[in-house]
């Protein structure tokens, strides 16, 4: 199965949590090993309880090169491994 990355920029963004922007402080970099055996390091914004993602400065990592991909969104399905770089922040 094929990872799905959505790519989306800042101002397509509407509805919800993530419309005011004083509320897009990063809950901590992370690291994720996806399907398909690819690797994605990148700001985590959101989620949800399917574990969709959406992550921001993201950098796609492979063997040779690191791919900038900025924001995207990420299904829970595609998930395989998240792991914390840095401290997560509070979720309120």
């Amino acid at each position: 199965m094929a990872m799905v990355v959505v790519q989306l920029p800042m101002n397509k963004l509407s509805g919800g949590p993530l419309r005011d922007k004083s509320r897009l402080q990063g809950l901590g970099v992370v690291d994720l090993k996806l399907n398909a055996n690819r690797m994605v390091v990148g700001t985590l914004r959101r989620f949800d309880q399917f574990i969709n993602l959406v992550l921001d400065n993201t950098v796609e990592v492979n063997v040779n090169e690191k791919i900038d991909i900025g924001m995207v969104v990420i299904r829970g399905n595609n998930d395989v491994i998240i792991e914390a770089l840095e401290h997560v922040g509070r979720i309120h």
